[in-house]
């Protein structure tokens, strides 16, 4: 199954912070302060789950969210963590597949869409549009590369890191789809952009237009 982390499991976190000395992290924490309370949420692809515990210091209680993860491996640690009182609805299944009645308030996505082609891309940012409610905040996290400047050491990083986890995880990717147009295209404001690690991560917080 493509995109699919459970070979690496019990391993990515580390190797994250390994590699990015907790940048990723902290570029997803930063963020959650625009989340509110009693908000529904809907996260994809939320790896180990350690993002409910930081959900949890923020909000004890109330929060309502649906956990889509693809890899059964992460999605069963990601079960046993503290989140407190608040509500959540664990899925395995690919997010391309995943149907809900609902729509949320907010939608997380870190580094989701550098698994992706960018047919497959469209086609997700389209489903996860319809399901945000209008004023709703999208919290945004992945790499970045910008065309406009020489970043060749974050290109390099980039090509293995795709040969990396092509092998282990079949990714299908092998390169970033610009999808600061889909936002741009699709009526968003960016209310929030923060950069880490000298600019290969951002996280950014776009707010859906009325």
């Amino acid at each position: 199954m493509k995109n699919n982390y459970d070979n690496i499991a019990n391993l990515y976190d580390f190797l994250s912070r390994l590699f990015f000395l907790k940048t990723q992290v902290k570029a997803q924490v930063e963020i959650l302060k625009y989340i509110k309370a009693n908000s529904t949420i809907l996260i994809v692809g939320g790896g180990s789950g350690w993002i409910l515990e930081e959900l949890a210091k923020l909000h004890h209680e109330g929060l309502v969210i649906d956990y889509v993860e693809i890899s059964e491996k992460m999605l069963n640690r990601s079960k046993k963590r503290d989140y407190k009182k608040n509500n959540v609805f664990f899925f395995r299944t690919a997010i391309e597949d995943f149907r809900s009645i609902n729509s949320f308030d907010v939608i997380i996505t870190a580094f989701l869409f550098d698994n992706f082609l960018e047919e497959k891309a469209d086609k997700v940012f389209n489903l996860l549009n319809k399901q945000l409610r209008s004023a709703g905040n999208w919290l945004y996290t992945d790499f970045y590369v910008d065309p406009r400047k020489d970043s060749s050491w974050k290109r390099w990083l980039l090509a293995i890191m795709y040969k990396f986890f092509r092998y282990i995880c079949d990714v299908e990717a092998d390169k970033l789809v610009n999808m600061e147009k889909y936002f741009k295209n699709s009526g968003y404001t960016e209310i929030k952009h923060s950069s880490h690690y000298l600019g290969f991560i951002k996280g950014i917080v776009y707010r859906k237009n009325r």
